[in-house]
C-alpha cells in the first residue's frame, strides 16, 4: 500500500491527540499539534486527574506502535477491588483471572511521556496556540491570542479535533446541517485528594488495589502512585444533605472524614486542605453525529464521545478508536472519505454502548457494592464462571479483560442480568446459591436462550 504524505493538524495534546500522531508520524505525514494550553511537561500538574486505569484496549493500541513495554515502566497493575464498607473489615474482589489486573497510571506522567515520544518520532508541538475556527471543507485552521484579535491561518490536507468533551472543532461541525448533538451532566461532581506516602515512601494502603469507599450517594476511590502516594477521588452530589455543597468550613471537612471515611482519618488534615484548594469538577456524557466530514475532518476520543469515569475506559476507548482508524488506513491507504465513514459507523454504536456502561457502573460502584443481596449474585455468577468459563464471561471483563466490542459487552450483560433476576428470585436463595439446582437452572437457561 501506498501512502501520500499529507500535512496533517491535531488539535489538542492530550492522551488521545498524542497517541493518533504518533500513530501518523510513521505513514510519513507532517504532524502538528495544536493545545490551547501551555505544555503540560513545564507546569504543575494536580487537582484534576482521576487516575487512568489503562487495560487490555489501551495496551493494545499501545503496543501496535511499540511503546508498550515503555508505558508499563510508569504504572502499577491492580488486580482487585479494595472494599472499605462502614461497619465491615476491608475486604476485596478479584478483578477477573489470575494474572487479569488494570494499570493505575497518573494522567500527567502518562501524558507527558506520550508528549515525548510524540516529539521523538519527529512531530511538531505547537503550544498555547489557541485554535478559533475551522474551516472544513477546506482543512483550514485559524489561531490566535484572542477570539476577536488577529488569526494566523494555516493550510492542511487533514485536521483531527482531539480537543475533549468541549471540543473547538466539533463546535464547528455542530453548525452543519444534521448534526446531532446532546450532553448529559450528572447531578454528581469530582475533586481530586491525595494521600501522600509513609515516611519511608511506602504506600498506606495496599499498593496493588483500586480501593473505593461506597457509600451510597456518594464514594470516595484512592488508586496508587509510583511515588507511594494515592490519588483520590471523592464522588459526591453538588447540593442536598451530603453534598459539596454542605461542606464550608474546614470542621465540616474533618467531621465529614471522620464520620464517613474514619480510616483515612491520619490524612485528614491534608485532604481538607486539599478539599478547598482543589477545583470541584462537572461529569458530562457527550453524544454527537457524524464524527467526520468529508475527507477532510474527523473527530477522535472525548470529542466525539465523552463519557463519565466509572468505568475506567475514558481513556482506553479513545485509543481504540485510534487502532480502528489505523488498521481502515491500513486497508484503504489513501482513500480518506472511505476511512471516514467505515471509522464513524464502526465507532459509534460501540462508544454509545460504554456511555450507557459507565454510567450504570457508577450507580454500581456508589450503592449496589455495599447491597449483600448484590453481593451473593456477584458470588454466584463468579462461581458459575469458574466453571462454566466459555459460557459465561462477566460483563466486567468483556470490557475490560478483552478487545470484544463494547455493544457486544452491554447486549450480553444486559442478556445475563435477566437470567440473574430469575435466579435472585428464587426462594431461599441465600442458602442454596451452592446447590446444583442453581447452577442447572442458569445451565438450562443459557441453553434455551436465543440472542
Amino acid at each position: 500500500m501506498t501512502y501520500t504524505k499529507k500535512n496533517i493538524a491535531i488539535i489538542g495534546s492530550g492522551l488521545v491527540g498524542s497517541l493518533l500522531a504518533i500513530y501518523l508520524k510513521k505513514y510519513g505525514h507532517s504532524i502538528t499539534v495544536f493545545d490551547r494550553r501551555p505544555d503540560i511537561r513545564e507546569v504543575e500538574f494536580s487537582g484534576r486527574s482521576i487516575n487512568l486505569a489503562m487495560s487490555n484496549r489501551g495496551w493494545k493500541a499501545l503496543k501496535e506502535v511499540g511503546i508498550d513495554e515503555e508505558i508499563r515502566e510508569i504504572g502499577i497493575p491492580l488486580d482487585k477491588r479494595a472494599m472499605h464498607v462502614i461497619g465491615k473489615p476491608q475486604y476485596y474482589q478479584k478483578y477477573g483471572k489470575d494474572g487479569e489486573a488494570i494499570w493505575s497510571i497518573s494522567r500527567g506522567v502518562l501524558n507527558k511521556k506520550m508528549i515525548d515520544l510524540a516529539e521523538r518520532a519527529g512531530v511538531e508541538f505547537r503550544f498555547e496556540e489557541k485554535v478559533w475556527d475551522v474551516d472544513l471543507p477546506k482543512a483550514q485552521v485559524f489561531t490566535g491570542e484572542t477570539e476577536k484579535g488577529e488569526w494566523k491561518t494555516y493550510d492542511f490536507d487533514l485536521v483531527f479535533g482531539c480537543d475533549g468533551a468541549f471540543s473547538r472543532v466539533r463546535h464547528k461541525m455542530q453548525r452543519r446541517s444534521r448534526f446531532d448533538y446532546s450532553q448529559d451532566f450528572i447531578d454528581v461532581g469530582y475533586k481530586e485528594l491525595t494521600i501522600p506516602p509513609n515516611e519511608d515512601g511506602t504506600h498506606k494502603l495496599d499498593r496493588n488495589s483500586f480501593h473505593i469507599w461506597p457509600r451510597g450517594q456518594f464514594m470516595f476511590i484512592a488508586m496508587p502512585n509510583l511515588d507511594g502516594s494515592f490519588t483520590c477521588t471523592l464522588f459526591m452530589p453538588f447540593e442536598g444533605e451530603v453534598s459539596f455543597e454542605s461542606i464550608k468550613t474546614k470542621e465540616d471537612a474533618i467531621h465529614f472524614f471522620n464520620t464517613y471515611f474514619p480510616n483515612v482519618k491520619n490524612d485528614i488534615e491534608n485532604l481538607t486542605q486539599d478539599f478547598f484548594k482543589n477545583p470541584t469538577s462537572a461529569m458530562v456524557t457527550m453524544k454527537c453525529y457524524p464524527w467526520t466530514y468529508w475527507d477532510k475532518v474527523a473527530l477522535v476520543g472525548d470529542s466525539a464521545h465523552a463519557i463519565v469515569p466509572f468505568y475506567g475506559q475514558g481513556m482506553n476507548a479513545g485509543f481504540e478508536d485510534i487502532y480502528v482508524l489505523n488498521e481502515l488506513i491500513g486497508r484503504y491507504g489513501d482513500d480518506w472519505e472511505t476511512i471516514f465513514k467505515n471509522y464513524q459507523e464502526m465507532r459509534k454504536p460501540n462508544a454509545d454502548a460504554i456511555a450507557e456502561l459507565s454510567y450504570r457502573n457508577f450507580v454500581e460502584m456508589s450503592s449496589k457494592t455495599a447491597d449483600p443481596m448484590f453481593l451473593l449474585q456477584k458470588k454466584i455468577e463468579k462461581r458459575f464462571a469458574a466453571k462454566y468459563p466459555e459460557k459465561w464471561i462477566p460483563a466486567y471483563s468483556r470490557v475490560t479483560f478483552s478487545d470484544r466490542p463494547y455493544a457486544e459487552a452491554l447486549a450480553e450483560g444486559d442478556f445475563q442480568e435477566n437470567i440473574m433476576k430469575q435466579v435472585m428470585a428464587i426462594p431461599n436463595i441465600e442458602a442454596i446459591w451452592e446447590s446444583q439446582e442453581i447452577e442447572d437452572k442458569i445451565l438450562n437457561t443459557l441453553n434455551n436462550s436465543i440472542h
